[in-house]
């Protein structure tokens, strides 16, 4: 896979400075433009816009995913392996509230890899994630 450019994410937010706060603090996301609301981010390479909107924090629901309920809708990034390891220790360390704590899901199978799920403070749902072999990301 060879992708050309990043991809650009916008999701709604009820609290823009407490989710500034988080994604820049929590997820070591640097800030790029932004007014009274909205922020841009670079979220490990894409942009991601949060907005404060009224309607933040509806609630999806949950897929079946290797014995595990995945929230439904989420969104995160595939990283490295030992970025993922780092991330989530930290992310272990500050005493996040994991939906699915990290794990390596699909163990010894086509598609194996380290996955974790926790909610940003508006309830929006993210994923982390890394395969060990990267060549595994769309492997059937």
């Amino acid at each position: 896979m060879n992708t050309l450019y990043p991809f650009h994410l916008a999701i709604p937010v009820d609290d823009l400075k407490k989710c500034r706060r988080f994604y820049r603090e929590t997820l070591s996301c640097s800030e790029g433009r932004s007014s009274k609301k909205w922020v841009d981010l670079d979220f490990f390479g894409h942009q991601l816009v949060i907005h404060e909107v009224d309607t933040a924090g509806t609630k999806g629901g949950s897929n079946p995913v290797d014995g595990k309920e995945v929230p439904v809708p989420h969104f995160g990034v595939v990283l490295d392996w030992d970025i993922w390891q780092d991330l989530s220790q930290r992310l272990i360390g500050e005493g996040i509230d994991f939906i699915i704590e990290p794990y390596v899901r699909f163990e010894g199978e086509t598609g194996e890899q380290a996955t974790m799920f926790f909610l940003d403070p508006s309830g929006n749902a993210l994923e982390f994630k890394a395969f060990r072999d990267p060549d595994q990301l769309f492997a059937k």
